[in-house]
């Protein structure tokens, strides 16, 4: 019974530092989505964010913005990795082990 209570304290702190990174991780990157507009048949960009209950566009210009685009696929794959930690951190106990 030791060695149980021994692992599943290691994976507690385990989940929830990885939790703690995956948060400082996300709140660094930008939120919202880029979206192509055309405007008499010129293409324009725009990064779509909810503020509240609004939703605000920003204009970037016709250039297409790869690094933002990217960065905003990392945001959304972080975000699905969070979730799972969190799900793996429900499944353990809250309360402290004493090993």
């Amino acid at each position: 019974m030791k060695v149980l209570k021994g692992i599943l304290k290691e994976s507690l702190v385990y989940y929830q530092r990885l939790e703690r990174e995956l948060v400082r991780r996300l709140n660094k990157l930008p939120k919202g989505s880029v979206k192509r507009r055309l405007i008499k048949g010129r293409g324009y960009y725009y990064v779509q964010r909810r503020e509240g209950s609004k939703v605000r566009h920003q204009y970037l210009g016709r250039k297409r913005p790869d690094d933002l685009i990217k960065a905003i696929q990392e945001r959304r794959q972080l975000r699905g990795e969070l979730a799972k930690v969190r799900a793996a951190l429900g499944l353990l106990p809250k309360r402290k082990l004493q090993a």
